[in-house]
């Protein structure tokens, strides 16, 4: 996935996009055509920037956002479990 089309898909700010990737939080691959670099996103670039994206809207700092991004991404099970538990408290 194309940097125009993350942006869209996640609706999350190129500066901030560019920052995680600066921080070495995703390592998209850079293709260079004639004097452009283009940036292209694996499914696990975009799953990062999802979760990282989620913890940063919810007000965590970016380390603090990427740790929580990772843990859920290494064990969805206990994001579906913390999920289900806060939905439960809502309602």
């Amino acid at each position: 996935m194309r940097t125009p089309e993350l942006l869209a898909h996640i609706d999350i700010p190129r500066h901030k996009l560019y920052y995680l990737e600066q921080k070495g939080y995703i390592k998209p691959k850079k293709t260079v055509i004639g004097e452009k670099e283009f940036r292209e996103y694996s499914e696990e670039d975009v799953r990062r920037v999802e979760c990282i994206w989620k913890y940063l809207k919810k007000g965590f700092k970016y380390k603090t956002a990427y740790e929580k991004a990772i843990e859920d991404i290494s064990n969805p099970q206990m994001a579906l479990i913390k999920t289900e538990d806060a939905a439960h408290k809502e309602g």
